[in-house]
């Protein structure tokens, strides 16, 4: 079966709902759409898990394939499963992670999560380099969950954080191709929507060949 084939199966009805799916299963939007003042993204000051000061969209997301998510570090129902489902993403990645692809998981709760209650979640989950946990002023992650499109158009379902832990945002910076996939689907389709977005990357058959540079 090609990969193709398993990366539309693999995702069932009830993720077909979530995202408009293209030819390999998941569609490459131009989102989130470029603000007034002309940037993509906010580029507020977080911080990481290690306590390091970073600028979101300069010294994160400006000239990456990157993939996003949002959990926090109190969540005990949809963030432990997603981040151990991400974790076998992470490995599967090898060393692209942290070279190729950047990962970055936002707390939705930063009145609450400082930086060394991530870091308790990251030793938690034995997370690797090149995944960067990270937390800010609230306001700031506000902003950043409406534009990266962790929202609800429903309020009442918005104001329900549960409701933004369960897809990822996935894309390439520099093109502006952008996609989102569910937390929980196979590891194989969230690989396969990451090189989908990732223009040094082709697929062929059932493998994964990198293009020549």
């Amino acid at each position: 079966m090609n990969t193709r084939r398993n990366l539309i199966s693999g995702l069932g009805a009830g993720a077909l709902g979530l995202v408009a799916l293209g030819a390999l299963g998941f569609t490459a939007e131009r989102q989130p759409r470029p603000r007034a003042d002309g940037a993509k993204f906010p580029n507020p000051t977080l911080f990481t898990h290690q306590g390091r000061k970073v600028d979101f969209y300069e010294d994160l997301i400006r000239g990456k394939v990157v993939v996003l998510n949002m959990m926090y570090a109190s969540c005990s129902r949809n963030c432990p499963t997603a981040t151990a489902n991400l974790r076998k993403v992470q490995q599967r990645l090898g060393d692209r992670l942290g070279r190729d692809v950047f990962m970055y998981s936002i707390t939705l709760q930063p009145e609450l999560d400082e930086p060394r209650h991530l870091q308790e979640y990251v030793d938690k989950f034995h997370i690797g380099p090149g995944w960067q946990f990270l937390t800010g002023d609230p306001h700031d992650i506000l902003e950043l969950r409406y534009a990266l499109g962790f929202y609800n158009v429903d309020p009442v379902l918005d104001g329900n954080q549960l409701t933004h832990t369960g897809m990822v945002r996935i894309g390439n910076e520099p093109v502006d191709r952008w996609t989102m996939a569910p937390s929980l689907t196979d590891p194989g389709h969230i690989l396969s929507a990451i090189n989908h977005v990732d223009h040094r990357v082709e697929l062929v058959g059932e493998g994964l060949q990198e293009e020549d540079a």
